[in-house]
């Protein structure tokens, strides 16, 4: 491995320990899973803009595993697909498509309208796995006579659309920062 390489690696790492840090302070927290935290996005966004998507899906993919270990929630799946699914929908893909931020916000010329725009495509995309596993898992706990994706949209986009604008808007100013350090990394959108 080279020098370099090492030194992006622990960057990943530490980037991790932080997203998983953040995900600790929660601001609001819901009663079946889901919270809005302090930023605890935004390292992972990070990553996919200082290192490219590749690392940054490697490192949150890394992450979401993490997540699963220390934050279980013991999902109503009465089968072993329906638990398979807790598992893509609630962890797997809904953490790790979050390293893809920097691939959304290529098209964008604005520096910091690219970086808002990746952040909150990535942030979208957590929020559709939420609200796909809100459907097809979780749409037991909606109240009788409530659509089950009506229930999934509003109990998912309660505490997703604050983290949405949470990330956009720290990791903007995060890169920001980071520019006028001279921290910026060559794959940087």
């Amino acid at each position: 491995m080279k020098k370099n390489s090492t030194v992006v690696l622990v960057e990943c790492a530490l980037m991790i320990a932080l997203s998983t840090v953040l995900s600790m302070i929660k601001v609001f927290e819901l009663p079946q899973g889901g919270s809005i935290t302090l930023a605890s996005m935004v390292p992972l966004v990070l990553v996919s803009y200082r290192h490219g998507v590749k690392w940054g899906l490697g490192t949150a993919f890394v992450h979401s595993l993490l997540q699963m270990l220390l934050n279980p929630v013991a999902p109503p799946a009465k089968t072993l697909a329906a638990f398979v699914l807790v598992v893509l929908l609630d962890y797997v893909l809904a953490y790790t498509v979050l390293g893809s931020a920097a691939f959304w916000g290529k098209p964008i010329r604005s520096r910091s309208a690219s970086i808002a725009f990746g952040a909150a495509v990535a942030v979208f995309l957590r929020f559709l796995c939420s609200f796909a596993s809100g459907i097809l898992i979780w749409g037991g706990y909606a109240p009788e006579g409530t659509p089950v994706w009506l229930y999934s949209l509003v109990y998912n986009g309660s505490y997703m659309l604050p983290e949405l604008v949470i990330t956009s808007i720290v990791t903007v100013a995060l890169v920001k920062v980071l520019d006028r350090t001279g921290n910026r990394s060559a794959h940087a959108a």
